[in-house]
């Protein structure tokens, strides 16, 4: 094994196999080894147009690291020993062009600015995927919400029945709240979509560095300017992580959802059989695990964002070894999450929602009776916290009949309704729970045509998302294929 080229100068001494898995961070360095091959092209590319590097050595180096961005970082600079991949990939680079050769790549470069630089490019990348996976479940919230524009279903607080709703009106609650979460970690990536390379260990550097250049082949929007912000910061880890809780916390509530809903006292749907499990002893049972396990994964990163604010909260600038240990934090909360969103996502295109139990409970529990109480209000100008009282005792004395009506409307109200022409047709209308939807059309509401505006409009903000996505992705694309470009001409030389 080849003795780690950090270390060897300075310090002596074999390490104990305790001392070396504290201090290793390779498990963690597995999520930004490409990027750390990206990130070393792109330093040698501009030490190499700043003349810093001479082209020979640049060209030998280069040809190198076109092989492990090809071919993928060996497996050896991942021995624990070199304790991070920054110096894995430098030893076997030492190892394979000499010392003379190898010992340049590092010129104007700390591991400090180097593993700040990685880990944002790999949180971009897993960004722009979780981005894109809730478009998709937005798309799946707005078509399965076409579908229901007239199935009534009771609404809920307090998980008691409510008023009535419709199954679409419910779904775009979720497509609004999964929107915002875009928008959150859409503004996220522009601050993470930073470059700190350049920014050395803490002071930058007194070589004629491009920082700008770096930046820009690495698909960056900008320099984090402050040398010591841009190696000692790592908010951009804790806001991804934050963002993504709120995501998988609302995914969390749909799952709950969804949970209850298919259970044998609600039947409001039934879950595709890929997304259930039965028991290993009751043969009848059919399990939704996968929303529970969904449901879980809430709890998971809300665990890692604390983690990481914890860590981070106490350092004082610049960097600190404690920074390492944020990186597993990170990963763990953000790797999966883009697939939690599409697993979501399949689960309600696949799901057969019951539109007969649904309509049978939805105007169950006096579901229309704030209906009945606007009702006395608009057509009768009884003030409504009066009409409230009338209803809410018709409700306690166990009938919304007529009869029942005039007497709490004597007790409150000082006369009968039957004297101010109601009759118990109107009631009954007033009671029926299309009339309860139909009337609802302000912008929000459940009436059906209402909600079919409104998806023709959240399709129009979806598509803009969509676009702004591709943009971002063109891009970073546009630059890497520049990167790739200049760094194979380097190695032609």
């Amino acid at each position: 094994m080849t003795r780690d080229v950090v270390r060897k100068a300075r310090l002596f001494g074999e390490r104990t196999e305790d001392i070396e898995s504290l201090l290793s961070s390779m498990e963690a360095d597995r999520n930004i080894a490409s990027s750390d091959v990206l990130v070393d092209m792109a330093h040698l590319v501009m030490l190499t147009r700043q003349r810093i590097v001479h082209e020979d050595h640049a060209k030998t180096l280069m040809k190198e690291l076109l092989a492990m961005y090809e071919s993928g970082v060996p497996s050896e600079a991942f021995d624990p020993s070199y304790e991070d991949i920054h110096a894995g990939i430098e030893t076997i680079l030492t190892s394979r062009t000499g010392s003379d050769v190898g010992g340049r790549l590092h010129i104007g470069r700390s591991r400090n600015d180097e593993v700040a630089t990685c880990l944002r490019i790999r949180t971009r990348d897993i960004i722009l995927d979780q981005l894109e996976a809730l478009t998709r479940l937005r798309k799946v919230l707005l078509s399965v919400a076409e579908e229901h524009i007239t199935t009534v279903m009771p609404g809920f607080t307090h998980l008691q029945h409510a008023q009535p709703v419709t199954l679409a009106h419910h779904l775009l609650a979720y497509e609004q709240m999964f929107s915002r979460d875009f928008d959150r970690l859409f503004d996220a990536f522009r601050r993470v979509n930073c470059s700190p390379l350049g920014s050395a260990a803490l002071a930058s550097t007194g070589y004629p560095l491009d920082r700008i250049c770096t930046a820009h082949l690495l698909g960056c929007d900008q320099i984090l300017e402050n040398s010591m912000d841009a190696v000692a910061s790592r908010d951009f880890a804790e806001e991804t992580l934050a963002c993504d809780a709120i995501v998988l916390t609302n995914i969390s509530r749909f799952c709950e959802e969804l949970i209850i809903w298919s259970s044998s006292f609600v039947q409001f749907v039934t879950l595709d059989d890929r997304y259930c499990s039965t028991s290993s002893i009751m043969p009848q049972k059919k399990n939704p695990d996968v929303a529970e396990l969904l449901r879980s994964r809430a709890g998971t990163i809300l665990g890692a964002f604390v983690s990481a604010v914890t860590i981070v909260k106490g350092l004082p600038m610049a960097y600190n070894r404690d920074l390492q240990d944020v990186n597993p934090h990170l990963w763990r909360g953000i790797s999966e999450v883009r697939r939690d969103i599409d697993l979501l996502a399949g689960m309600i295109e696949s799901a057969q929602f019951n539109r007969d139990r649904m309509a049978a409970e939805a105007g169950k529990g006096g579901t229309t009776t704030t209906e009945l109480a606007d009702t006395l209000v608009r057509e009768y100008n009884i003030p409504f916290r009066t009409a409230h009282h009338i209803v809410g005792r018709a409700v306690r004395d166990g009938s919304l009949d007529l009869a029942t009506l005039d007497t709490a409307a004597v007790e409150y109200y000082g006369k009968s309704l039957s004297s101010l022409g109601i009759t118990n047709e109107k009631i009954e209308n007033a009671l029926a729970v299309n009339t309860s939807l139909s009337v609802r059309n302000l912008p929000g509401g459940p009436a059906p045509e209402t909600v079919r505006n409104a998806i023709i409009e959240r399709r129009k903000e979806l598509e803009k998302d969509i676009c702004m996505i591709s943009e971002k992705r063109k891009r970073i694309a546009e630059s890497l294929h520049e990167l790739l470009t200049q760094a194979r001409r380097i190695a032609q030389l």
